[in-house]
């Protein structure tokens, strides 16, 4: 017998939230700074999901460990920090969602890679249909995902199990967050995959094309 599900979990960038229009205009800004090519908004949506490091790598095609990455990077923080929010919004079907899980009063929340620092003030200004319960960042956890501690630890605050919780990402990694943790699982395909991934391959519980495939799927454990 399947376990009733509880709550609900998204991941942030690319899932819930389109924020690649924030990194757009960021990484733009640092081209245009060191005098250096700009890169495409297709190929930035492709690697928004990667985290900062990558987006420093994409536009300068620098490693880590390479003379003048740091301060690349540490300068693409400022610059996001200045802009994030301000163009980012939620996907298409989510703001309705969102009000389908809370009129089911069910949990929701969002688990994330983004530093707390910049998650909190882009969560906080977003319109909601009502706040989430929760918002677990790498600030909260020892292990980011793809480790499952930050899913463990959502469920622990809600008061559910893992095996009663959904969670919906668009990167391999909050796949295996979810499996690793006992969860049922939604991959969604509307976020930022790099063209090499194969979603097919994640072995996540679903797919989801739209935003409003989720909610049927979210019913069949209600």
């Amino acid at each position: 017998m399947q376990n009733k599900i509880k709550a609900i979990f998204f991941d942030l960038d690319g899932t819930l939230l389109d924020s690649a229009p924030d990194f757009v205009i960021t990484l733009n800004q640092l081209a245009d700074e060191y005098n250096h090519p700009r890169v495409s908004e297709e190929e930035i949506r492709q690697t928004v999901s990667d985290g900062a490091r990558a987006l420093t790598t994409l536009l300068f095609n620098l490693k880590v460990d390479e003379a003048g990455f740091e301060e690349r990077r540490q300068r693409l923080l400022d610059i996001y920090y200045e802009h994030m929010g301000k163009y980012c919004i939620l996907f298409d079907g989510m703001f309705e969602l969102i009000e389908n899980i809370k009129s089911e009063k069910l949990f929701w929340g969002i688990i994330t890679n983004k530093p707390y620092r910049f998650a909190e003030s882009i969560v906080d200004n977003l319109l909601l249909p009502c706040p989430p319960n929760l918002l677990i960042c790498p600030d909260h956890v020892a292990r980011a995902k793809p480790d499952p501690e930050a899913l463990i630890l959502a469920c622990n605050k809600v008061g559910c199990l893992p095996q009663e919780a959904i969670y919906v990402g668009d990167h391999k990694r909050d796949i295996d967050c979810g499996i690793s943790a006992g969860s049922k699982t939604i991959a969604v395909s509307f976020g930022y995959i790099h063209e090499s991934d194969d979603i097919n391959q994640w072995h996540a519980d679903y797919i989801a094309h739209h935003s409003n495939e989720i909610w049927p799927i979210v019913k069949q454990h209600l």
